[in-house]
């Protein structure tokens, strides 16, 4: 089966091509310019499409898909049993994010942290029940808020590795603040988790996910592909 995941996000849109269970390729476009010619030149037998947005007919009409294109909805069917008392406002990328750490990890307890945009904890238990989890600004979202809502503080661009802890400078201050900041609020919400959970497995994706590899002192595993991995089982338990 060769088949095409794509995750259309607030900033871009991402996507994976498999042969059967293997990732062969993947990249990333502007969703709003619709499909990209390198999928677009592209025949496959099945997709699955995840969108933060309503309307997906403009990456749909780009396809060729021989059999089914699945809109992940909290009407499709899942390999996990999910909790969310709400699933019809789950993001798309979260239960993917989960399936793909539950398929992984069988049997473990898992905290999936997707650092992009804003930085979202999810936890599926041991038995493949998604249980939640909880939703915080981003790196880039918070620089942003600290320059729109005060009257002169500069915008800080980019994140670096390293940072200062006693910031010198208005723009030191800020990197401290919020790079600081943040990495502790992730070890803290890790150190909640293991304390709830027996034998939990933390697992990072997302784009920001390097900027705390370097620097988050819990065990954790990196994950680039998790959420185009569990959309593509998410597809499998579909067609």
């Amino acid at each position: 089966m060769r088949s095409v995941a794509i995750d259309i996000g607030n900033t871009s849109a991402k996507y994976a091509v498999f042969e059967e269970d293997a990732l062969v390729t993947q990249g990333y476009f502007k969703a709003q310019e619709g499909m990209p010619q390198e999928l677009a030149s592209q025949s496959f037998d099945h997709a699955i499409l995840a969108s933060v947005a309503d309307d997906l007919k403009h990456i749909k009409t780009g396809l060729s898909v021989a059999g089914s294109i699945v809109e992940l909805s909290a009407q499709t069917a899942l390999p996990v049993s999910n909790d969310y008392k709400t699933p019809h406002t789950l993001g798309a990328d979260r239960i993917a994010g989960a399936v793909a750490a539950h398929y992984f990890f069988p049997g473990r307890n898992c905290l999936v942290i997707d650092a992009g945009t804003a930085i979202t904890y999810d936890f599926i238990d041991n038995e493949g029940h998604y249980q939640g989890g909880g939703i915080s600004p981003g790196i880039r979202m918070k620089f942003r808020a600290l320059h729109n809502f005060t009257g002169r503080l500069p915008l800080v661009e980019g994140i670096k590795e390293s940072f200062p802890l006693i910031g010198q400078t208005t723009e030191d201050s800020l990197e401290s603040g919020v790079l600081a900041g943040t990495v502790a609020e992730v070890e803290g919400i890790i150190r909640a988790y293991k304390q709830k959970s027996d034998r939990l497995v933390v697992i990072l994706c997302g784009g920001d996910a390097g900027f705390f590899e370097s620097n988050i002192k819990e065990r954790i595993f990196v994950i680039p592909e998790l959420v185009l991995i569990g959309l593509h089982r998410i597809l499998k338990h579909n067609v």
